[in-house]
């Protein structure tokens, strides 16, 4: 299997005997692109996994992960993005960390939520710290997920708007997960609801007051 070249529509991923699949078409022995996205070649079949709504990780973002697994040297974590970001052991545990001696589930679990900030770009999965103020691991909340593209329109005002009308608290990473925390059901399940509308209407100009006008309905 061949994947991970990023591809915009128009490029010829592979020539010969393939088979097109999704977001890929056949020009002749050419198999050709029809969206921005990752090309994947499994056996003889060629498909693009496409970007919309991905996140794009650049240095010194703060996102939020789920971790998914671990080795003896790191976790990897779920950030919305085609490639997972890597955390390593010696972030937490120091340069003096042993595989032998530490044990990488005493500080993470697989199912854990975490603040991190993007500390570097690989040649291909992002390195993430969880070292700085107010990053690590968050203790409680639930998971929402938009698209990153939306988080731009997540400002500050809005943020404020859904915590004060719901009593929760929104914790944003740039990768398009938020964090809510809220102590009751209702206040939770209001706050989720604002944010999804955000994510369906975010070309809208006047999204702030449609979310006012929502939240005070739901009141």
């Amino acid at each position: 299997m061949n994947q991970g070249q990023s591809v915009f529509p128009g490029d010829v991923i592979a020539t010969g005997d393939y088979r097109p699949e999704q977001n890929v078409v056949l020009d002749g022995d050419r198999l050709i692109s029809t969206a921005i996205g990752f090309s994947e070649i499994k056996d003889d079949i060629v498909s693009v996994i496409p970007l919309t709504g991905f996140y794009h990780p650049s240095i010194d973002d703060l996102v939020i992960g789920k971790i998914i697994s671990h080795n003896a040297l790191s976790w990897e974590a779920y950030i919305n993005s085609y490639y997972p970001g890597i955390l390593l052991a010696s972030d937490i545990f120091g340069k003096d960390y042993s595989a032998s001696r530490d044990d990488l589930s005493l500080k993470l679990n697989i199912g854990d939520i975490v603040l991190a900030r993007v500390a570097n770009m690989g040649s291909r999965d992002p390195l993430l710290t969880i070292v700085g103020e107010n990053l690590g691991r968050i203790d409680s909340g639930e998971l929402v997920k938009i698209s990153s593209t939306t988080i731009p329109y997540l400002t500050d005002s809005i943020i404020q708007t859904i915590e004060a009308s719901t009593n929760a608290t929104l914790t944003v990473g740039q990768n398009g997960l938020i964090v809510l925390k809220c102590d009751n059901s209702t206040g939770l399940t209001k706050a989720t609801k604002a944010i999804k509308m955000i994510d369906m209407m975010r070309d809208n100009d006047s999204i702030e007051e449609k979310i006012k006008k929502f939240l005070d309905e739901e009141n």
